[in-house]
C-alpha cells in the first residue's frame, strides 16, 4: 500500500522545512511505501528554494513550482493529478495538521472509507476563518448534500478512485472539498489535534473567504438565480398592489396620483433591481465562458524530483 502526501506550498519559507521534515520521518518510522508532492502556489518568498532543496536530499519528493499564484483547491488538484499512491492524504503546510495523527486517517480509511477528513478536537484557527468556515460548511451542505454530521478540514486521506474522478472533472474553477463530497459514497470524521501555528501567518483573509464563497455560489449552484428571480416576484407583486392602490384612490376618492417624486423612487428602485439581475447574470456567462475557453486550470514552471 503506498500513500502519497499533498501539500500546498504559499509563502511558509519559516516552517515549511520542518514540516516535510516531520512527514518524511513519519513514514520512515511506520516503515510506509510514501511519496511527498509539494506544490509551491507562486509563494512570494524562499519557500519554492527550501522545498526544491529538501526534493533533492528526500528521494521521496516532488517539488511542483505553478506559475502563478492559483489558489489552494488548484494546488491540490495539481498535487492530486501527480498523486501515486493508493491513497492521497492532503495537510497543510504549517504543522498545525501534527504529521503523528496521519495514523488515526489511515487506521479509519482502513475500515472501508473512501474518504476520512480530520476533525479538529479544538481548532487554533483565527476568528475570520472560523466565521468562514461556518458560512462555507453552510453552503457545502446544501449544495454538495453534505451530511450535517460530517466535518470539514484540509487534513483528509482520500481512495485512489476518489482522486481519479476529481482528476477527470472538468472545471475551471475546481473546489476540492465539494468535489470529493461528490464523488465518494463513504465519508466518515476521525478526531485529531490541530496545533497552533508555529511561524508565519494565516493566508486566510476576508477577501479570501468572499472569493471563495462566490466561487462556490455562482460555480455549483443557481442560488443566485433563483434569489432573483424570488425578488423579481416580490417586485412584481409590490408593483401590481402600489398600482391598484393609486387607481382605486383616484376612483374613490379623486386623489391625483403625485407626480415626479414617485415616478423617480420607483424608476430608481426597479433599475436598480434590473442592473442586481444583469449583474449576476453577467457573472454566470463569464464563468461558463471562461471555463468553456479555458484549457488548463493551472500551469506548471518547474518540477524537481527526488
Amino acid at each position: 500500500m503506498k500513500y502519497s502526501v499533498v501539500i500546498p506550498v504559499f509563502n511558509s519559507e519559516k516552517i515549511v522545512g520542518h514540516t516535510i521534515d516531520n512527514v518524511v520521518s513519519f513514514f520512515r518510522d511506520k516503515n510506509l511505501d510514501f511519496d511527498v508532492i509539494l506544490v509551491n502556489d507562486g509563494s512570494k518568498d524562499q519557500s519554492w528554494e527550501i522545498i526544491s532543496k529538501k526534493a533533492k536530499e528526500y528521494p521521496e519528493l516532488t517539488a511542483i513550482n505553478l506559475l502563478h499564484n492559483y489558489g489552494q483547491h488548484v494546488a491540490n488538484l495539481c498535487g492530486f493529478c501527480h498523486a501515486t499512491g493508493d491513497y492521497v492524504i492532503t495537510m497543510d503546510d504549517d504543522m498545525q495538521n501534527p504529521p503523528e495523527e496521519i495514523e488515526k486517517l489511515i487506521a479509519c480509511a482502513a475500515s472501508g472509507h473512501d474518504l476520512v477528513i480530520g476533525e479538529y478536537i479544538k481548532k487554533k484557527h483565527s476568528l475570520v476563518r472560523r466565521l468562514g468556515s461556518k458560512i462555507v460548511r453552510f453552503l457545502i451542505r446544501k449544495i454538495f448534500f453534505s451530511p450535517k454530521n460530517i466535518a470539514l478540514s484540509n487534513f483528509r486521506i482520500i481512495r485512489r478512485d476518489v482522486i481519479d474522478r476529481v482528476c477527470g472533472h472538468k472545471s475551471g474553477y475546481p473546489y476540492i472539498p465539494g468535489l470529493l463530497l461528490m464523488y465518494s459514497s463513504n465519508v466518515a470524521n476521525v478526531q485529531v489535534k490541530h496545533r497552533e501555528r508555529q511561524a508565519g501567518k494565516s493566508n486566510y483573509r476576508f477577501r479570501q473567504i468572499f472569493n471563495l464563497v462566490t466561487e462556490i455560489l455562482f460555480n455549483y449552484s443557481s442560488y443566485p438565480l433563483r434569489l432573483v428571480a424570488g425578488m423579481g416576484i416580490i417586485v412584481a407583486f409590490f408593483s401590481f398592489f402600489l398600482s391598484l392602490f393609486y387607481i382605486m384612490k383616484a376612483i374613490f376618492v379623486g386623489v391625483d396620483v403625485p407626480g415626479w417624486t414617485t415616478v423617480v423612487v420607483l424608476l430608481s428602485f426597479f433599475n436598480g433591481i434590473a442592473l442586481l439581475i444583469l449583474s449576476m447574470l453577467g457573472e454566470y456567462v463569464v464563468r461558463s465562458l471562461t471555463q468553456t475557453s479555458q484549457k488548463e486550470v493551472y500551469h506548471i514552471k518547474e518540477i524537481i524530483r527526488g
